[in-house]
């Protein structure tokens, strides 16, 4: 299943993104926080974003000087991978 198949809200970006964030190629860390929210429904702080940043576990980011800057595509795969696929009953869920 591609990423637009399991994102309900693909190709509407521009209903549901500020104007600053939709326009740039890279993120940071408050703005990426707001895509993932809005996009995929998956709600951080941006504390949260930068503690993965550290010990693992986080989206994949750049670095530009001392700013983290984060690509939409990467955030939209770890969100994909994140979710995981739909399941229409609990037997379906993997139980860790």
């Amino acid at each position: 299943m591609t990423i637009e198949q399991n994102n309900p809200l693909a190709g509407s970006e521009k209903t549901f993104l500020p104007p600053a964030i939709r326009a740039k190629p890279r993120l940071r860390r408050d703005e990426a926080v707001v895509y993932l929210e809005m996009m995929h429904g998956i709600t951080l702080a941006v504390a949260s974003l930068a503690r993965m940043a550290c010990h693992g576990g986080g989206p994949q980011y750049q670095k530009f000087n001392r700013s983290p800057l984060y690509l939409k595509a990467d955030l939209d795969a770890w969100a994909a991978e994140k979710l995981g696929q739909p399941i229409n009953n609990t037997s379906g869920a993997s139980h860790d």
